[in-house]
């Protein structure tokens, strides 16, 4: 029994050992066959690098070269533009810097393309698939181009510019900022509306400032019985007399309507457009007073009703 026990143990002493050495021998054949691909790795690199290590170099050299000289070149070439520019009368602060945004960028993707193809990348598929991106974009982002080329005509055009005060896409307000998305107006009651340029330019614009004075509209009512020449006299004299009111063009009293109940006069000075409001009231005042100083009757509204005999 002894010796059964002694002879197995001796077997699995030699199983193991067996083992242990077709292990060993697994694990010396894995090493050095990947330490042979790891050599044969790096001598394919070192033998790459040194047959176009220069070449990479040289074009590693000469795109950042590129790039930096054609920067400064862009530079100069910008301001080149936004001087010229500068000079056209036609020419404003928003189209200035849309054009100069255009041409910089414009040059910089040339820069870019250059210095790619000299590191030797194929550029003809990355402009193929930049303009099916554009295509793209250019469905996803219609209604923001559509701002843009608003922004554009408005550039073209200037029918308002910032500090005027215009109604536009059905928003009153003064013109507070100008960009080529949008216009932003601030209301009389200092509310901040941005409006977008494609709304702006596809409606009509009034603009009060454009042509730097303003008529002020004013209606003013007397009795039937009033001696209307005394009537319209009385108002211009009292017009001659508020603030801000021009004596060029000269401002326009005449009778208007015939009321159900009075007899309206149109009362019209001129003003400079800041002074709008300021004419707008003091108008009103004086008239009032003066008819009230030469005993002109301001009616209220009147209905007489007639009975029949029962």
């Amino acid at each position: 029994m002894t010796n059964e026990v002694v002879e197995a143990a001796a077997n699995t002493t030699n199983a193991l050992t067996c083992a242990a050495q077709t292990a060993g021998a697994k694990l010396v054949d894995t090493v050095s066959r990947q330490a042979a691909e790891g050599q044969a790795a790096f001598k394919q690199a070192t033998t790459w690098l040194t047959e176009n290590g220069l070449d990479l170099a040289v074009n590693l050299l000469s795109a950042v070269l590129i790039l930096f000289v054609g920067g400064l070149v862009v530079k100069g070439i910008v301001a080149a533009v936004r001087k010229s520019l500068s000079k056209a009368k036609r020419v404003d602060e928003l189209l200035r810097t849309f054009i100069c945004s255009v041409v910089s960028k414009t040059c910089w993707a040339i820069l870019f393309v250059v210095a790619l193809g000299r590191l030797g990348v194929d550029v003809g598929p990355l402009v193929a698939s930049l303009g099916v991106t554009g295509v793209v974009l250019g469905f996803a982002f219609k209604e923001s181009l559509g701002s843009l080329a608003s922004g554009l005509m408005i550039a073209l055009n200037h029918p308002f510019k910032v500090g005027d005060y215009i109604i536009a896409g059905g928003v009153e307000g003064s013109v507070i900022e100008l960009n080529m998305m949008a216009t932003v107006l601030a209301t009389a009651d200092n509310k901040k509306i941005t409006v977008p340029n494609a709304s702006v330019w596809g409606s009509a614009i009034t603009n009060f400032s454009a042509l730097g004075k303003r008529r002020v509209d004013t209606v003013v009512a007397v009795a039937y019985g009033t001696d209307l020449t005394k009537a319209v006299s009385a108002a211009r004299a009292a017009l001659a007399k508020v603030p801000g009111v021009l004596p060029d063009p000269a401002p326009t009293v005449a009778v208007g309507l015939l009321g159900e109940s009075s007899v309206t006069i149109n009362v019209r000075p001129w003003a400079a457009c800041a002074d709008y409001w300021t004419v707008f009231s003091g108008a009103q005042q004086a008239v009032k007073e003066a008819f009230e100083r030469e005993g002109i009757s301001i009616p209220f509204p009147q209905l007489s009703v007639h009975m029949a005999n029962s």
